[in-house]
C-alpha cells in the first residue's frame, strides 16, 4: 500500500466515483497492490525472513509503500 503521505491519485478517482454508483459513507479509498506466494515447505521464521527480505528489496518500494507479509492457510 502506499503510505499516507503519498497521494494516491487511482484511490482519489475511485472515491470520486463511488456517490454516482450510488454508494454513500465512505471518506476515503487507498489503492494497493497484493502478492501471492506458495512455500514448497513450512513457513517458519526463516522462510518468512526471507520472504520479508524479498518483499523490501524487489516486491514494494519502501520509500513510498508499506508492505505486510502474513501467512495464510
Amino acid at each position: 500500500m502506499l503510505k499516507p503521505e503519498i497521494l494516491d491519485p487511482q484511490g482519489q478517482a475511485v472515491l470520486t466515483a463511488l456517490p454516482r454508483l450510488g454508494v454513500n459513507g465512505i471518506s476515503g479509498v487507498r489503492q494497493g497492490k497484493r502478492f501471492e506466494l506458495e512455500l514448497d515447505g513450512e513457513a517458519d521464521a526463516d522462510a518468512l525472513a526471507r520472504i520479508d527480505h524479498l518483499a523490501s528489496t524487489l516486491l514494494a518500494n519502501p520509500v513510498i509503500e508499506d508492505y505486510v507479509v502474513r501467512v495464510e492457510e
